[in-house]
């Protein structure tokens, strides 16, 4: 090997990690930024997941439907749910 670790390119791959270039940005642009408004918990929750069986047609269709309106297919069952069930006792939506 040329160098103490890395191989061939080790310096090389180094010297890029120490630096970066003044053209790249570090953050998500905003069309990649999350949807749900941010509300401050005191606690923390674990998320899990919901499966629910539907249709194929019907779920390539809400999902179009979801890419169109800019909004997430788990935003959209949050929303419909809590609206019908509401929530637990001193618990917001997140």
């Amino acid at each position: 090997m040329t160098d103490k670790q890395g191989g061939k390119y080790g310096s090389l791959i180094r010297q890029a990690k120490q630096s970066k270039p003044d053209d790249q940005t570090t953050s998500k642009p905003d069309s990649q930024m999350a949807s749900q408004p941010e509300v401050k918990n005191p606690v923390e929750e674990k998320r899990v997941n919901l499966c629910v069986k539907v249709p194929e047609s019907w779920r390539k269709h809400w999902a179009i439907q979801a890419k169109i309106q800019d909004v997430t297919m788990t935003d959209v069952m949050v929303e419909a749910l809590s609206q019908k069930f509401g929530l637990p006792d001193d618990q917001t939506a997140r």
